[in-house]
Order: structure tokens, then sequence, then C-alpha cells
């Protein structure tokens, strides 16, 4: 069987390690390596590092339709393909070109929460558990029929970056276990139920600043939630502050947005009760304790955020 996989993050590399191990990968396709970090230096992708070290042949196209594409994929000659937090939609040319078609390791119980933040999307909506899927792809985005589900409880205090090392491990040993029954034939897909689908657009930057005038708890769950990516922030005067970490608690602080103190720690009033600032992280700076934060920075303590932000 030869394997083509296509992934770009860390998620993906548990998945691709445990093909490696018992297939051979004729192909890797992961996203090209794009500006990162303040000094906007070229960054590649977890997955061709990983394969770079283990001399992995290596595509990155912009688009997977573009012919050069098309062309390198059907050198390959694929007998199946492995999807794994990519970053594109395979056109029907892709899709239909393996003899088993293309999997999709998805982290996720679809039809929920299909898209391309789902991790993010469960730790912030509350959800009490998620899971990763494996799907038989179609020309839809995370609509093909699924092979095979597992499910896990979502930790009190997980982050969206914790939970994705926890999926990843799960999808990896999951994939390994249905493939030998999807190719000896013996594991037939199910078509998903789309009433039931709720969906996960992807996220961007300012998608994580705060919104003050929601509930406490809804803010913590979405500083869990983006921590570490994309990351909540608030903004005070022209500054910007990242919040690592934060806890809800009942009481009223004023006007929504108005920071006082709980148990000697920063605190922001929320539209129901007060959003507790645990581990913050100055722009430029190391993270630190809220209450170091506040006993450096002068007035920041009973004021009011605003809707100012420098540039960063």
């Amino acid at each position: 069987m030869r394997v083509v996989f296509m992934g770009s993050p860390e998620f993906a590399i548990p998945s691709l390690e445990a093909l490696a191990g018992s297939y051979p990968i004729v192909g890797v396709v992961t996203q090209p390596d794009r500006p990162a970090g303040r000094g906007r230096a070229l960054r590649q992708s977890a997955v061709k590092s990983w394969s770079l070290e283990r001399g992995f042949p290596i595509a990155q196209p912009y688009r997977l339709k573009d012919p050069d594409a098309i062309d390198q994929l059907l050198v390959w000659k694929p007998s199946i393909i492995v999807v794994a937090a990519y970053g594109q939609i395979l056109p029907p040319a892709v899709l239909d070109l393996p003899e088993w078609g293309c999997l999709n390791v998805h982290a996720s119980l679809l039809p929920h929460w299909r898209g391309a933040a789902p991790i993010q999307a469960a730790i912030r909506q509350g959800d009490a558990e998620t899971g990763v899927t494996i799907m038989k792809m179609d020309p839809g985005l995370d609509t093909g029929p699924i092979l095979s589900q597992r499910s896990i409880t979502i930790h009190p205090d997980e982050t969206g970056g914790d939970l994705t090392a926890r999926l990843a491990v799960l999808g990896a040993e999951l994939l390994s276990e249905i493939i030998p029954r999807y190719i000896q034939g013996t594991l037939q897909p199910i078509p998903q139920d789309d009433t039931q689908a709720t969906h996960a657009p992807m996220l961007k930057k300012s998608d994580g600043r705060l919104d003050f005038s929601l509930p406490a708890k809804r803010l913590a769950l979405q500083v869990r939630a983006y921590e570490p990516w994309p990351g909540s922030f608030l903004i005070w005067g022209k500054r910007r502050l990242v919040i690592r970490k934060a806890h809800a608690v009942q009481g009223n602080g004023g006007m929504h947005g108005h920071v006082t103190e709980v148990d000697g720690s920063p605190a922001v009033a929320t539209g129901s009760g007060m959003l507790v600032l645990d581990i913050v992280q100055p722009a430029g700076s190391k993270q630190m304790p809220g209450d170091a934060f506040a006993r450096g920075a002068k007035h920041f303590l009973n004021a009011y955020l605003g809707t100012e932000v420098q540039d960063t």
C-alpha cells in the first residue's frame, strides 16, 4: 500500500508517525513555509520538519488544485491518502485519485464541530466531552461518512493546547486500528446526520479579544480554549495584555470592564461576575502572575478598559 500523508501542525505528527511505522510513506504534503514571529522569518510546518529528518519526499503547494500539485500526486501513485489538519480543502481530482480514497483524522465527534477549530470550539462552548473521528472524505467540509470515533472527557482546567496534544495521540491510535479493517472491507463508512451538525470556523488573532459585556464564566472558557493560540487579550489604553490563565468568580465590580481586586489578584467586572486574571503577558514581555503585573503597572487597578490598541 502506497500512502500519501497530508498535514501541517503538531497535531498531525502522531498520525504520520503511526503510519510510517506500518506502511510505506511515498510522499508528504504540507503547507508552504510562511513568515512568523517579530522578524517575519519563514517558518516551516511541524510536519515538514519531522518529515525532513526522516527523508520523506515533501510537496508544499499553495493550492492543491494547481496542475503541478496534481502531477506530483500522480507521480507518487498513492493507494490511500490520509489527512490530519492539513489546512486546505481537497478538490475532487485529489479525492478521486487513490484506490481507497482519502481518510481524515478530525478532532471532534462529527457531525459536532465541523470546521477548522473544533478543539477550541468544544472548550469554549463548555462541552463535557469531545473526541476524534476518522472519516472518508467527500467534497464537503467535514461532511464525509464516518469510519470510527472515540470520545474522551474534557478536563476542567484543560487548555486548547493540552486537549490538542491528547486528541493527536488518540487520533493516531484510532487510525492505526481502523486502516487494516477498512482496507479489508470489514469496516463500512456510515453517513453523518447533517441535522446534528455544528460548526467551528477558522480563528483569527482578533477573535481572542475579551468582550467584558459577556459573563465571566464564558470568558474563562474562552481563555482556556484559546491558549496558546490564538490567545485571549484585553486592551488597556493603548496596550495589549494577553491573558494566559483566568477564572470566574461571583461578584459585582461595577460597570463591565472595570478593573478591581479579588484576593489580591486583578479582576475585571463582566456582564455577570468577575474574571480574575491569574497569569498575564504584556506585549514584548514574559508571562507573569496577574498580581505581580498589577503591582508594577501603575493605574491598572481601578482602570476602565478601553478600545485602543497599539501596533504590535
